[in-house]
């Protein structure tokens, strides 16, 4: 079984390249933006529970969003693996993910950490805000998410380095290239299960 986590900051392909993992390696995706932003679709309670926080580009409690992911999660514990897309988004997340799969008796595999500059992150907010009309692409919540990142989500590079299962990637390049390099760093741990070192 293959269990990986992707996180960067919000733009940074995540959901992209998450996809792209998951058709590569038989992977169940679970995107926690994806599962919040159904919710508020369908206007659920936890749809209007949620929807202030997704809206205005703050964090859902731990509480609630742990909740929802365990619930997805639990159901594929039997398949080739699961990517978490989006998840952990917190230092408490991380740990309760890490407690969460060693009572299943399974591990986290490898975390890729997604890096792109803070102005290409902007370019493409802004430009999938056009695209999709998603309320929390808006350049006034840019820099809301991007601190709440920095403040909250930013020290799971260091929780995962700790554990020697932090692969950083450089986001910048075209779609395919960086899905190509996460590909070939994901075959590598595979083969020899150590993660790559440097930036690749």
């Amino acid at each position: 079984m293959l269990n990986l986590v992707i996180f960067g900051p919000p733009g940074c392909g995540k959901g992209t390249q998450s996809t792209r993992i998951a058709e590569k390696y038989g992977l169940m995706h679970i995107s926690s933006g994806d599962l919040l932003r159904n919710e508020i679709e369908r206007g659920t309670d936890l749809g209007n529970q949620v929807k202030q926080y997704v809206e205005r580009g703050l964090l859902v409690p731990d509480g609630i969003i742990l909740k929802k992911i365990y619930k997805n999660a639990i159901r594929f514990i039997h398949s080739a693996g699961i990517i978490f897309d989006g998840f952990p988004r917190t230092l408490i997340q991380a740990v309760m993910l890490d407690t969460f799969l060693q009572k299943k008796e399974l591990k986290l595999n490898l975390v890729i950490h997604m890096l792109v500059d803070r102005n290409e992150l902007f370019k493409r907010l802004t430009g999938r805000a056009e695209d999709s009309g998603r309320k929390d692409d808006t350049d006034q919540i840019f820099g809301v998410r991007m601190r709440v990142y920095e403040k909250q989500t930013h020290c799971l590079k260091e929780y995962y380095s700790g554990q020697n299962k932090i692969l950083q990637v450089n986001g910048m390049a075209p779609v395919e290239e960086v899905s190509a390099k996460i590909v070939r760093a994901i075959d590598h741990y595979r083969e020899k299960n150590e993660v790559f070192s440097n930036v690749i």
